[in-house]
């Protein structure tokens, strides 16, 4: 079965329709100001409002304040909330309970010790998102095109629920859905002809070699 994929640091509505029409499951608006594909909350709600109800909608954030998460959840109206930070299982508590919102609670990971932070965070975020380290001097926590050692995943218990990032792409994807099983896949610059610029001829190609892994080697299931 296909695992859901999640199309993210969308700004255009070409990338946007041609993310849904392909069959993502997921869209991510990255509102940091240091990343090049930093949008608006307004923007990025008219965006959403073209495909609202065909996908859902995610909103990223880093060590968001409670003003911008409020003002990102109006504008946006995201059915799932994405948190890249230093964001502690109380706060993440906080707005769920103040949002009603589902909470995918992103970890970069580059050796064993990396999957244990997770620990504090179970029963609380509902989704976990698994990228890379970033880069000595990369000032951004994910989105940096490079990934990690996927067998470390093999320690975790199958209850839990991820999705993979990090340096994917339509060469790599078969053999990470092969190395992890992953549920669920992230991907951004690997469908970017520059920093920030989604190819649409690039982002047809991923979901192609989607589609022949999962036929060839299939994922361990769905998720909601």
């Amino acid at each position: 079965m296909r695992p859901d994929i999640k199309i993210c640091g969308l700004k255009t509505p070409e990338a946007v329709d041609r993310a849904v029409e392909r069959g993502a499951t997921h869209i991510g608006f990255i509102f940091f100001a240091k990343s090049t594909r930093n949008i608006e909350p307004d923007i990025a709600g008219m965006l959403a409002d073209r495909v609202r109800g065909r996908t859902k909608i995610v909103a990223v954030t880093v060590d968001a304040d409670a003003d911008d998460l409020d003002e990102i959840i109006a504008l946006l109206r995201p059915d799932i909330l994405q948190f890249h930070g230093h964001e502690s299982p109380e706060r993440l508590l906080t707005v769920k309970a103040m949002t009603g919102l589902p909470i995918m609670k992103a970890f970069s990971i580059r050796e064993p010790d990396d999957l244990r932070r997770i620990e504090p965070y179970i029963g609380i975020a509902d989704r976990f998102l698994f990228d890379a380290k970033p880069p000595i001097g990369s000032d951004l926590p994910g989105g940096n095109g490079v990934t990690f050692d996927w067998s470390l995943l093999r320690s975790l218990d199958e209850s839990v629920n991820y999705m993979l990032s990090g340096g994917l792409n339509k060469d790599n994807i078969a053999d990470a859905l092969s190395e992890t099983g992953a549920r669920g896949i992230d991907i951004s610059s690997g469908v970017e002809s520059a920093p920030g610029i989604k190819d649409l001829q690039m982002m047809d190609d991923f979901f192609a070699a989607v589609a022949e892994a999962s036929r060839r080697a299939p994922v361990s299931g769905s998720v909601k």
